[in-house]
């Protein structure tokens, strides 16, 4: 394991998502600790206010939930775990809303459940709703809808979602705060031999191996969860920091690239990942054949493709579907993600943006592929 900090990661990160366990959220089972929310809120701020994008995924509503109604063993029945997040969900958000305001920081309040990112429609609505509030300079908190699922009741703790969003948005890198000071080699408090990790490979085998289990009484995410967080993350070309939650300026600190926790370092940046993805797909669902101008203009200058430069479509494919956009000659130029089917993109050939909404009932995006989604074959 290296031990030479990679200060530029968190330096040069401009999205960020924060995840804050349960645990520190309700300073251990307590009640939503207002203080510690406050500290995030003003480090938050501060980023903001330095031209970084931040979301927020925190726990703490099953944590609060089981406070407020008296609980102090965690129930096992699934229903009074809804329940507990139903009642807890209402605290959470207003705790966050007030502190952030604040700090001058307006935010959303967003729940996800994990087929909201596995169906391509609803995966792409999300998408679509977190950049706008990005774009509006709105921080969402993000929790899972506890309420109607039971996935992280029974399978770990927000690690994983904080994982899928910082995907979901294309972050730059994800940060982790815990209750731990990071990863240490094993048990620190069973192996006085175990050594801390300042920096390691995300996705490396033997991470996994120096992971231990589930973590307190109130969450039920351990370090393991973390470490597969952050391996899902890398996926995209995020790293990952696993630091103190309660580290004086953690996230203020980390921003200047200080060697804060443990960080797991993607082994490709956040744009290469994406495009390879799409460059690997060895089937493709359909293609837009486009005119010379459009073909000039995506093969050239790395512009969008527009509707208006569609000739014609081929196959039968869905929002969300990684498409060729091929010339007049059948030459594949590139490809990317369509916003749009081909029943509908059937109909915007050689159509303006402006009359999307018109002829659909409704406008996705103006384009029918973004360049962020597009890579050159």
């Amino acid at each position: 394991m290296t031990r030479n900090f990679s200060s530029s990661v968190l330096r040069d990160a401009r999205r960020l998502v924060v995840k804050v366990g349960s645990s520190l959220v309700t300073n251990e089972g307590k009640g939503l600790d207002e203080e510690a929310i406050g500290e995030w809120s003003r480090q938050l701020g501060a980023l903001v206010r330095d031209g970084r994008e931040l979301v927020m995924v925190s726990s703490g509503a099953i944590a609060e939930g089981m406070k407020r109604l008296g609980w102090s063993v965690r129930p096992k029945e699934v229903h009074e775990l809804q329940a507990a997040a139903a009642v807890g969900q209402m605290g959470l958000a207003h705790m966050y809303e007030n502190k952030l305001r604040e700090n001058g920081l307006r935010s959303a309040q967003v729940l996800l459940t994990h087929a909201d990112l596995a169906d391509r429609e609803r995966y792409l609505n999300a998408r679509s709703t977190l950049l706008t509030l990005l774009g509006l300079g709105v921080l969402p908190v993000i929790n899972e809808n506890d309420t109607v699922v039971n996935d992280e009741i029974k399978f770990g703790d927000n690690d994983t979602l904080g994982a899928l969003v910082a995907n979901l948005v294309d972050a730059d890198a994800l940060v982790i705060l815990t209750d731990q000071k990071g990863l240490y080699t094993a048990d620190p408090r069973k192996n006085p031999d175990a050594t801390f990790v300042h920096e390691a490979r995300a996705g490396d085998p033997a991470l996994e191996l120096m992971a231990g289990g589930a973590g307190s009484s109130i969450g039920r995410g351990g370090m393991l969860t973390k470490i597969l967080a952050a391996k899902r993350a890398a996926g995209s070309g995020a790293s990952t920091v696993i630091a103190w939650g309660r580290e004086p300026d953690a996230l203020m600190r980390l921003a200047r690239g200080e060697a804060i926790g443990t960080l797991l370092v993607a082994d490709t940046a956040k744009h290469q990942a994406r495009k390879r993805w799409m460059a690997d797909h060895l089937q493709l669902r359909g293609a837009v054949i486009v005119d010379e101008g459009a073909a000039r203009k995506v093969r050239g200058e790395g512009k969008s493709l527009l509707p208006i430069g569609m000739t014609a479509v081929d196959g039968d494919f869905s929002r969300g579907d990684v498409i060729a956009i091929r010339d007049a000659a059948g030459v594949e130029l590139a490809r990317g993600l369509a916003n749009y089917a081909a029943a509908e993109a059937r109909l915007l050939c050689r159509r303006s943006s402006t009359d999307i909404e018109g002829l659909l009932g409704y406008s996705a995006e103006p384009e029918m592929i973004h360049r962020d989604n597009l890579v050159l074959m």
